[in-house]
């Protein structure tokens, strides 16, 4: 497990004075990632998105490491280009250093756009770790649908009123996905609990493949909460389980935190403003709905880990 003590004495690799949003956590993700790799060098890929825009507008850039930006859908497939690149340097005797490779997506260049380039990278068995920033929405562009966002959320292109109920499906399980392709390390987590999440970067980085870390980073401008509560927001949707934390390694699957009590669904999504119609009259059903999903997927999992 991560030991705060000694995380807190490394340097800051990504720069104060970037451009994101009081209360974004996908800064929170990426300082994490960086206590997790301490002094082992990185290549650090990152789509167009939230987190590339708030910290390389050009002339500045907040990246301390070796930082490429991709085009929206190619991510993936950049890093793995440059990782195979490294192999093959490694192989001539050119180059000698031990050097660990990290693609970033938020949910809209990972779930959708970067989905092909994030599946071939995973499928080749490329040795580097994709990290997505999930905030369930395309924030960058202005807080439109994507298939990660949650059924029943309220989004521009999503809209709530007397014929629509907010959208209509329920997420794509992209984590699932990955793990359908047998790579050596999947996981779930949530920069709210910290120490799970340095602790799966540490492994995702040293499992010598594929990896792939599903991050969920509450945005408060689209998900409409105050900034100082984006951490506890991220909490309480660990202890909805609305966002369960576990690892599958090598196809085994973990249970990485379970809550003490299981809260119900309703104290996570009140704190949110997309979610506001379904306190009103009418929308208890719905509620019903999400609360009967979430238990179904953590029974799935419960049993999946051998713990039912």
């Amino acid at each position: 497990m991560a030991n705060i003590k000694e995380l807190a004495k490394q340097e800051e690799k990504l720069s104060a004075g970037h451009r994101a949003c009081s209360g974004c956590t996908a800064p929170m993700v990426v300082r994490m990632l960086y206590m997790a790799a301490g002094d082992t060098p990185l290549v650090i890929g990152c789509a167009t998105g939230c987190l590339e825009v708030t910290t390389t507008i050009f002339p500045n850039t907040s990246w301390k490491t070796s930082f490429i930006h991709s085009a929206f859908e190619n991510s993936a497939a950049t890093v793995s280009g440059v990782e195979a690149a490294y192999k093959s340097l490694k192989k001539q005797g050119r180059y000698d250093r031990d050097v660990r490779f990290v693609a970033f997506g938020g949910d809209g260049g990972t779930y959708d756009i970067g989905f092909q380039s994030l599946s071939g990278a995973m499928e080749r068995g490329h040795n580097m770790v994709y990290v997505c920033y999930n905030n369930e929405a395309y924030m960058n562009t202005g807080v439109q649908r994507s298939s990660a966002t949650p059924k029943f959320g309220e989004t521009t292109t999503s809209p709530v009123g007397s014929v629509e109920p907010g959208k209509k499906q329920f997420p794509k399980d992209l984590t699932e996905i990955m793990v359908a392709h047998s790579i050596p390390y999947v996981a779930q987590a949530s920069p709210s609990m910290w120490n799970d999440l340095i602790t799966k970067f540490q492994k995702a980085l040293n499992c010598g493949g594929p990896a792939f870390v599903n991050v969920l980073s509450p945005c408060r401008l689209g998900w409409a909460f105050p900034s100082e509560k984006a951490v506890s927001i991220g909490r309480d949707a660990v202890n909805t389980c609305v966002w369960p934390l576990y690892e599958v390694v090598d196809g085994q699957y973990k249970i990485t935190y379970k809550p003490r009590e299981k809260k119900p669904v309703d104290e996570y999504l009140k704190q949110q403003t997309r979610y506001r119609h379904l306190f009103r009259p009418g929308g208890e059903a719905a509620l019903a709905e999400i609360q009967a999903n979430v238990d179904s997927k953590w029974e799935r999992l419960k049993r999946l880990a051998g713990e039912a």
